[in-house]
């Protein structure tokens, strides 16, 4: 499958971006100016994001415009994908598992959440997604407030760490990968799953340089097996504000 991207100055080349922490603030919404960057961006290359969250999340992060604003749209990794606006070939982490195996799992995790000795502990501890689950020991439900809390708390008590080290002795045959990322989760599906899924989606298309920019681009974060495969250019930041800057060293906009 090949699509004429002669309207852009490169049009082999594809920018991906992971959402939070590079486009927005952890779940926040993007600024008026990240919008203009990558309105200006998308006349020079062909545009795309790809993140772990489900797309009705993306759109509240994006904006409700998010398939006009991309070329692109790669939620939950790309396991739900939409290309200049339609939808593409899906799976789920469900079919992946089955319902015993699948039972197993969220069972342990509530159970290891209970026992947590945590500060605080909300809701919504295990959400289930089309191509993982995401497991919050604080739970999603907590205020912004009590996410920064918890981040500290987890930074200095190894939380998470811990809980994935628990999750890869218990389930050792169920070929699942564990990443971290965000301040108050992480992620769990099938090895192969990560943000390299959505790659993919990008074969037929002619690109000959993919660049990948995420916050999490360190062993374990959430962005770095994309970060580091051998087809893509990977870059490291910390914010917003810096993935704005790299940009406009990067394609002069």
């Amino acid at each position: 499958m090949t699509t004429d991207w002669s309207n852009r100055e490169l049009p082999n080349t594809i920018c991906l971006f992971d959402v939070d922490g590079t486009l927005t603030p952890a779940r926040g919404v993007i600024t008026a100016e990240m919008k203009k960057c990558l309105e200006d961006l998308r006349k020079k290359c062909v545009v795309g994001f790809v993140g772990g969250s489900d797309f009705v999340k993306q759109k509240e992060q994006l904006g409700d415009n998010v398939a006009d604003m991309f070329d692109f749209c790669f939620s939950e990794n790309g396991l739900t994908a939409f290309r200049k606006g339609k939808p593409l070939a899906s799976n789920t982490f469900l079919q992946y598992l089955g319902e015993d195996r699948y039972a197993k799992l969220v069972n342990f995790c509530l159970h290891y959440i209970a026992d947590l000795d945590l500060p605080q502990k909300r809701g919504t501890f295990v959400e289930f997604r089309q191509g993982m689950i995401n497991i919050s020991p604080i739970g999603r439900n907590c205020s912004r407030e009590e996410r920064n809390a918890y981040e500290v708390f987890d930074l200095k008590h190894r939380i998470r760490e811990k809980f994935v080290e628990a999750l890869k002795k218990e389930f050792e045959d169920y070929n699942l990968k564990y990443s971290i990322g965000g301040q108050i989760s992480f992620d769990v599906f099938p090895i192969g799953w990560d943000k390299t899924y959505c790659l993919r989606h990008l074969e037929g298309e002619g690109f000959t340089k993919i660049h990948f920019f995420g916050d999490k681009a360190f062993k374990g974060g959430n962005d770095w097996e994309l970060y580091e495969h051998e087809a893509v250019t990977g870059h490291s930041i910390k914010n917003p504000k810096e993935t704005q800057a790299l940009l406009k060293e990067i394609f002069h906009i």
